[in-house]
């Protein structure tokens, strides 16, 4: 993925945008598609310069911006053949101009009923544009399912057909584009739920609108950039990087606070200490003797550990019984900072807290309970859930997944970094380790959050690349972690 701004709109938005540079900045209609058509035809010529051209397009603006690239393509002397699913004639404004320009070019197009199969080429998806509202359906999901079909690499124009720009939902079906190519503001669709599958590389291009006509318009959220620590104090000691105190491990629930435990000690917390089952208490720390283990039965034997704590981790392990149930009410008593995962979520989610110093990092799943909703209402829109989590229970919630999503309180972050291998179990605690870690080291609760997401994601991306996504273990982070904390 190419650099990208780190701000994110949301579909309305652009086109208010967009209306403000024709109408303000007396930027023409016709030379913004001539430049997102340009946008779009120099992906061809750095990576498909050879390539048969197919261009689909539909009935908006989105096709005004395919018709143009196919004129650039034609005029470039490439093979260029037009599918349209919305006669040509009936275009509106711009479009229809561009569509004429094409035409006096020499271009010809053609019904997509005339095409069966595309077996070569680049494939130009300008079909839908961000202003889809309904299902795809008939003709349209009939190409979509072509261009899926074909194998050719494809370029969608603004965001991939059929994938909504404001959810990053699917709306029936949509192009799995290889490139999707955003002009003067990015969507927050293409950075969640299953935008990463359908976007492919993002490509942004501003059109050269002036950002002075359009900085009333707020974002709708940003995207989380790389953080970067200062450098330690040559006199520091353990005391300044804060006490991480982490409670879970009911009997034969071991390895998920261990990992914790560790990834808040990898990314520098001073201390670390666990509150655990005495069954285990022992064990946790073979391999890992800086993990300070406590055997804890009773919520009293917990208070003294709590109160030397910075920040407390619960959940991890925890379990559904009564213990976990005490152990979770003493530590939400005691008003210390708090990160609440796994089983700690599931004990929330039949109670009515409202926190605001504390993390909550659900799953899809865990949100879905949290919220008493199905999980494929999460998938939906996730951010609606995220908005809704924040809400009702405070503080800052992580709803996490493919684009995880921050909820500060005050915006919504996004994440994008990450992969699929993070499919495993572990992954999730290792993330509240961190982000407990960051707090005890001085960061406020939304900058530890927020970099110890980027942080996960991006650890992960390192060790996959050395030896792929499958397999990949929440243990194999530990050693990217200590280099990332550290850049």
């Amino acid at each position: 993925m190419n650099k990208l701004p780190e701000i994110v709109y949301l579909a309305e938005q652009v086109r208010e945008m967009d209306r403000l540079a024709i109408e303000e900045q007396g930027i023409l209609g016709i030379d913004l598609m001539r430049k997102a058509g340009l946008a779009v035809f120099k992906i061809i010529q750095n990576n498909y310069a050879e390539y048969d051209v197919t261009v689909f397009c539909g009935a908006g603006n989105n096709a005004g911006d395919g018709y143009v690239v196919a004129k650039l393509a034609l005029e470039a002397g490439l093979k260029v053949t037009v599918c349209y699913l919305s006669i040509p004639d009936n275009l509106r404004g711009d479009a229809h101009a561009a569509y004429q320009d094409y035409i006096q070019a020499g271009g010809v197009a053609s019904s997509f009923s005339l095409i069966t199969a595309i077996n070569k080429g680049v494939i130009i998806d300008a079909l839908l544009g961000t202003g889809l509202n309904r299902d795809v359906s008939g003709t349209y999901a009939q190409a979509i399912e072509l261009i899926n079909y074909s194998a050719c690499p494809v370029i969608s124009v603004d965001i991939p057909s059929g994938l909504n720009a404001d959810t990053g939902d699917l709306m029936g079906c949509a192009v799995k584009a290889d490139y999707t190519v955003s002009f003067i503001g990015l969507k927050q669709g293409m950075f969640t739920g299953f935008a990463a599958e359908y976007c492919g590389n993002i490509i942004f291009d501003s059109l050269d609108i002036l950002d002075d006509a359009l900085k009333h318009i707020k974002h709708s959220a940003r995207i989380i950039s790389q953080p970067c620590f200062p450098k330690r104090h040559q006199c520091t000691h353990k005391g300044n990087n804060g006490h991480v105190l982490v409670v879970g491990g009911d009997t034969g629930f071991s390895g998920a606070i261990r990992l914790a435990a560790e990834a808040a000690l990898r990314i520098g917390a001073g201390l670390v200490s666990v509150a655990t089952r005495q069954s285990h208490a022992g064990l946790i720390n073979v391999g890992r003797p800086e993990i300070m283990c406590h055997g804890v039965e009773h919520v009293d034997e917990l208070n003294l550990l709590i109160e030397k704590a910075t920040i407390v981790v619960i959940g991890p392990g925890l379990g559904q019984m009564k213990w976990g149930k005490e152990m979770i009410s003493q530590v939400i008593v005691s008003g210390k900072p708090i990160v609440v995962d796994a089983d700690g979520l599931n004990l929330l989610a039949n109670k009515g807290f409202n926190f605001d110093n504390w993390v909550l990092t659900p799953h899809p799943g865990e949100a879905a309970r949290l919220l008493k909703c199905s999980t494929s209402e999460i998938a939906k829109d996730r951010y609606t859930a995220v908005s809704k989590l924040q809400h009702k229970y405070g503080g800052i919630v992580v709803l996490k997944g493919a684009g995880t999503l921050v909820h500060t309180g005050e915006e919504i972050a996004i994440s994008t970094t990450g992969n699929p291998g993070m499919a495993s179990g572990g992954m999730g605690d290792t993330l509240t380790g961190m982000i407990a870690g960051l707090f005890a080291q001085g960061l406020n609760l939304e900058s530890a959050t927020t970099s110890a997401v980027y942080i996960h994601g991006k650890a992960a991306d390192l060790s996959a690349q050395q030896q792929g996504e499958i397999g990949l273990l929440a243990s194999d982070l530990m050693p990217f972690i200590r280099k990332l904390v550290n850049e």
